[in-house]
């Protein structure tokens, strides 16, 4: 208790300095931050719809992945956490209106999004391209798929990636209940899509009959993110420092195997990057 008291009110006082100047020249004025630590209490855009990083459970609680890293975060601040459910249309808009004061929320790291919201690193977690198929069929190898009808989403950037890499004959359709039905029909062997996603379905008792056999390829790595011009100051550089934190000690790998979630290479090649040198 007392060394999360000390953290809050020393970075409290760093915050409450005026008009600092941040890393990239701009000014800080840490307004969310100061209102954070002033109220006792943070507000964090979660997912309250994408099991297992974030959903409802039972009686109507937020529980998942992304929930206990919200929580820990209040829990080193110091304050209160309320949770606000977003999704991936309002996220942003969210924080740029102060409806929020920081999301974790399963969005990619991209170059737009940085424009717009304070992305700071380490990134915390990643998907990839990976398949559901039925457990029945064993796939090993992406080269299982080689010849092989695939259903997929249309527009979708890796079905032209399995078609040239791997050979596969992929059947696209305008959803994607449309496509995880036809693979139920036995259209096509396996549903080539995002993990995360497939890690979700996988998570809600309705494809008991099916896996996710495969290494999951080209990870887009994703983001929380603080209000933009706050990036380079108090906050972002806590949230910064948090990330690194649940890096180097592996909380996220332990959240990973709470939450059933298949495990990651990305997480695993982190902590063996960050991990104290000294350390036993």
């Amino acid at each position: 208790m007392l060394k999360k008291f000390a953290l809050g009110m020393a970075a409290a006082s760093v915050a409450l300095v005026p008009m600092a100047v941040s890393a990239d020249g701009h000014k800080c004025t840490n307004d969310t931050w100061n209102k954070v630590m002033e109220r006792g209490k943070i507000v964090v855009g979660v997912k309250a719809d994408y099991k297992p990083w974030g959903y409802r459970n039972a009686d109507g609680s937020l529980v998942g992945m992304e929930i206990d890293m919200a929580k820990d975060v209040a829990a080193k601040m110091g304050v209160e956490l309320e949770m606000v459910p977003v999704q991936s249309s309002n996220r942003m808009q969210f924080l740029e209106q102060g409806k929020t004061d920081l999301f974790i929320a399963t969005m990619s790291d991209r170059q737009d999004r940085r424009e717009i919201v304070g992305i700071v690193g380490p990134n915390y977690y990643t998907s990839g391209t990976n398949v559901m198929a039925p457990k029945a069929l064993g796939l090993t190898s992406w080269e299982d798929l080689r010849g092989k009808p695939v259903c997929g989403k249309q527009g979708a950037f890796y079905n032209q990636i399995v078609e040239e890499r791997y050979g596969a004959q992929v059947i696209a359709f305008t959803g994607n209940a449309e496509a995880k039905q036809a693979l139920r029909d036995k259209k096509c062997i396996a549903w080539v899509y995002d993990d995360s996603s497939i890690g979700s379905d996988l998570s809600s008792g309705q494809y008991d009959d099916f896996e996710m056999p495969l290494q999951s390829e080209d990870d887009n790595p994703w983001a929380l993110a603080v209000p933009l011009g706050e990036r380079n100051c108090v906050f972002g550089r806590f949230m910064s420092g948090m990330q690194f934190q649940w890096h180097q000690d592996g909380t996220l790998i332990e959240l990973e195997k709470k939450w059933g979630i298949k495990p990651t290479q990305f997480l695993v090649d982190y902590n063996n990057r960050m991990k104290d040198w000294l350390a036993d």
